[in-house]
């Protein structure tokens, strides 16, 4: 009885297996991160099959060109892979031809001409003006403790009325409360240590003095929102008050602390503030991300011409 032969695992897939045994016992990368390089490098290499006519060998895989790279994220594209799939797929052939050539001396420098595909930002969830004003004004509704549902209060107006990011106005200490008969600006520090300069609305600065008759401990140096230990306020503790009254109120998923910053622009945008100001306002480095705003103008105006527009 005679048998058929075998045919040998080409170098590449001999290689390939090679990469995955140093990624989980020198690298001690996780199992499914192995798995998952595993499976990637895989498709590619059956993608290179398909495209060269034959299983590619070491020499081919060197001598590949950057328009056989862009053909395969082209195919998984065509295939409804989105870019941060197709950018993930990517990364891990990276490191195999990195390892390849640390190990094979099989360098492509083709690799470093392609671009990783960008996945594109979403577009910031506003709440509409009705919902940004119930959440400032309602909030009080979670708690039955008056010191609590003055600080909720005065929490969420501020973050409605100035745009400040959760992080930036639980930084705040009592010295730097917006009050009545104060300034008229709250100097806030956002990312990179960066300050600017907020204009203060009355409404917050009635929330603000009703808030500091409760504070445990208002010395300037205090933290201007406390717990209910008189620690500096955790954000997850906003975010679950968030949570709850987005529950109760019907008020969509996106509902969030940070949603209040993104309604501030929005809002702001559509009463016809010039963009440079809003970037100015929310601290932005680049307005291009303030310009995200402007997408979510256009899709709100759309969505109203759709409704109302006789043959919309």
């Amino acid at each position: 009885m005679s048998l058929a032969p075998t045919l040998a695992p080409s170098l590449a897939t001999v290689a390939r297996q090679e990469f995955l045994d140093w990624l989980a016992h020198e690298r001690r990368a996780s199992p499914l991160t192995v798995e998952a390089y595993g499976r990637d490098t895989a498709a590619f290499l059956g993608f290179l099959t398909l495209h060269l006519g034959g299983e590619p060998d070491l020499a081919a895989l060197a001598g590949l060109l950057l328009a056989d790279f862009r053909a395969w994220l082209a195919q998984e594209a065509g295939e409804g892979a989105g870019a941060a799939t197709r950018a993930r797929h990517l990364s891990a052939v990276r490191s195999f031809f990195r390892f390849l050539a640390r190990r094979h001396g099989v360098a492509n420098p083709q690799l470093r001409l392609l671009d990783t595909p960008k996945a594109r930002r979403p577009l910031p969830r506003a709440l509409s003006q009705a919902q940004a004003r119930a959440v400032a004004e309602d909030i009080d509704e979670e708690s039955d403790s008056a010191a609590i549902q003055a600080r909720d209060v005065a929490l969420f107006t501020l973050l409605y009325g100035c745009g400040l990011r959760i992080a930036e106005a639980l930084s705040l200490d009592v010295r730097a409360a917006p009050l009545p008969g104060g300034t008229d600006m709250l100097r806030v520090v956002g990312k990179g240590s960066k300050e600017r300069l907020v204009p203060v609305l009355p409404v917050v600065r009635a929330a603000m003095g009703v808030w500091l008759r409760h504070h445990p401990a208002p010395a300037p140096e205090a933290p201007l929102f406390t717990g209910v230990r008189g620690a500096r306020l955790n954000p997850g503790v906003a975010q679950r008050t968030m949570r709850a009254f987005r529950r109760h109120n019907g008020l969509p998923e996106h509902a969030t602390p940070h949603a209040l910053r993104h309604s501030f622009a929005t809002h702001l945008l559509a009463g016809g503030a010039d963009l440079r100001a809003i970037q100015e306002l929310l601290g932005h480095a680049s307005l291009s991300t303030t310009q995200r705003y402007t997408a979510v103008d256009e899709a709100g105006l759309l969505e109203v011409w759709r409704r109302t527009h006789p043959r919309g």
